[in-house]
Formats: C-alpha cells, structure tokens, sequence
C-alpha cells in the first residue's frame, strides 16, 4: 500500500516550545476521532527553532480532505494557535 505522506516545517518561539508539545497529545487525538485516513505523525525538533511534522495519510484525498477541515477542533486548533510561522509545506507518495 502507497501512503500519502503530510511534511510540515514550522517555527515555534522556544519559550513555546513546551507549550507546543503540551498540546500535541490533544491534536492528535482529534486527528485520530475526525480524520478519516489518518495513519499517524511524528514530530521533529530541529535547528533554529524549527519543527517537522511528518503525517501520514492512506491517501491524497483523506489528506486533502484533513486540509479542508483545518482546525475544526480544539485540540487541533490549541496546536496551531502555538505555532509562529510557517516554513514549508510538501506532500508526497512513500513507495
């Protein structure tokens, strides 16, 4: 099975870091309860305060499905609000 894989590089402030990961558990069990596809995420914390969500999705439509919804929900919405910019956005087929 090809899986569509969600990469995400954002900055988060370091005196928000921790918030961030206080709020990871909550987005992703909005994720899990409303996104259809959803397979699992990892986080990565790399240089200069910059983060990489890697999510994959069964497919490019439950992923561009999950896009269209945003932050729908709380959890989802708690996560984003901690986040200062955005760097990159990429989608992608694991083979």
């Amino acid at each position: 099975m090809t899986t569509t894989v969600e990469l995400t590089r954002f900055r988060v402030a370091p005196h928000r870091a921790q918030a961030l990961l206080d709020a990871r558990p909550a987005m992703l069990a909005d994720f899990d309860a409303d996104r259809a596809g959803f397979l699992g995420a990892r986080l990565v914390r790399l240089a200069d305060d910059e983060w990489l969500d890697i999510v994959d999705w069964r497919s490019p439509e439950d992923f561009a499905a999950s896009r269209a919804k945003g932050a729908n929900l709380p959890g989802i919405a708690a996560f984003f609000a901690v986040i200062d910019a955005l760097v990159s956005a990429e989608e992608g087929q694991e083979g």
